[in-house]
C-alpha cells in the first residue's frame, strides 16, 4: 500500500515524497528562536493532490510551527513557546521557554522516521527523554501520518505537567500536545456548512467541540486556486481527549489533558499516540 514513497534527506530536514511529489517535510533541527520554544515539525505538509495544509510561523502567533508536539509548561518550562501566562500578572515574556533537540535516529526509511528527541530547560537539564514514531500511510483517497510519542522524565524527581487552564485559571486554555497549526484554507467563513470542524454526535463549530472529550475530529477545507476540499481527521487511539479548538487561527491540538495537571514521576513515562488523515472531500 506504501508503494512509489520516497525520501530525499539534507543535513537538517528529511522530505517524503509519493511519486517524487512532496507530501510532507520533517524539520529535526530548527533554526528557530528561542522565545518560540525550538522543536522538530512538520511543515510542509500538503495534501494528495498538493494543496498546503499547515502553517509555519503565523504572523498572529509565530511559536506556532506547522505540526509539532508541544507541552504548555513542564515545572513552569514552556514548551509551547510565546508568552507565559501567571495567575494576577497575565502573559509576559518571561525568557522561560524550553527546545526539544534531536538526539539521533534509531530508523529513517520512507513509510517510517523514529527519533530521539531531547526537552531540555533553559539552561539544558533534560527533563524529559522521547522516543518519536513518525509513520505514512497511504490510503485509496488519501494518505495518513501517525505520529506516536513516548516521553519519559529524566530529571529524577517528579514533573509536574500543566496547562493555563489547570494550572493558571486561565479558563479554556489549556492548549498541549501535538499542535497542528492550519493553512489559512482551514478558516470556515464561507457560508458552506459543508466546511469547518466538527466531532461526534453532531457537533460542530469551535464552541460545541472545544474542550469536549471525543475520541476524533475532522477539520473540511477548500483550498485557494484549485477550490479542491480536503478533511483532515485528528484521532486520539489512546481513547477521548478534550480537544483543543480555535476555527479563527485555524488550529487544533490533541490536547490529552484539561482541568488538571498532569504529575509526572521520575522515571515514569507518557504516551501519546495520535493519527492524522489527509482525505479528499
Amino acid at each position: 500500500m506504501n508503494a512509489g514513497l520516497s525520501l530525499v534527506e539534507a543535513a537538517d530536514r528529511v522530505e517524503v515524497r509519493r511519486d517524487g511529489r512532496p507530501l510532507w517535510t520533517y524539520v529535526f533541527a530548527p533554526a528557530t528562536p528561542a522565545e518560540e520554544a525550538p522543536r522538530p515539525y512538520c511543515h510542509p505538509v500538503y495534501s494528495a493532490d498538493g494543496d498546503l495544509l499547515t502553517n509555519f510561523r503565523p504572523n498572529d502567533h509565530p511559536w506556532h510551527h506547522g505540526l509539532s508536539l508541544t507541552l504548555t509548561a513542564v515545572e513552569g518550562v514552556n514548551f509551547w513557546g510565546g508568552p507565559s501566562y501567571r495567575p494576577g500578572e497575565g502573559y509576559r515574556w518571561r525568557g522561560d521557554q524550553g527546545s526539544q533537540v534531536h538526539a539521533g535516529w534509531a530508523a529513517r526509511t520512507p513509510a517510517r522516521l523514529e527519533e530521539a528527541v531531547e526537552w531540555r530547560s533553559p539552561a539544558g537539564e533534560v527533563l524529559l527523554r522521547e522516543e518519536r514514531v513518525l509513520a505514512t500511510d497511504l490510503l485509496p483517497d488519501g494518505w495518513a501520518l501517525d505520529w506516536t510519542s513516548r516521553l519519559w522524565n529524566a530529571a529524577g524527581r517528579p514533573l509536574v505537567l500543566s496547562n493555563y487552564h489547570a494550572g493558571g485559571g486561565l479558563a479554556g486554555s489549556h492548549y498541549t500536545g501535538l499542535q497542528f497549526r492550519g493553512a489559512r484554507e482551514l478558516l470556515d467563513e464561507h457560508g458552506d456548512a459543508s466546511l469547518g470542524v466538527s466531532g461526534p454526535g453532531g457537533r460542530r463549530g469551535e464552541a460545541e467541540v472545544h474542550g469536549v472529550p471525543a475520541p476524533w475530529l475532522e477539520w473540511s477545507c477548500q483550498h485557494d486556486g484549485s477550490l479542491r476540499r480536503t478533511k483532515v481527521r485528528f484521532e486520539s487511539r489512546t481513547g477521548p481527549i478534550p480537544w483543543f479548538v480555535r476555527a479563527k487561527n485555524p488550529l487544533a491540538a490533541f490536547a490529552f489533558h484539561a482541568d488538571a495537571p498532569v504529575t509526572l514521576p521520575a522515571g515514569g513515562d507518557l504516551l501519546l499516540d495520535h493519527r492524522l488523515e489527509f482525505l479528499r472531500a
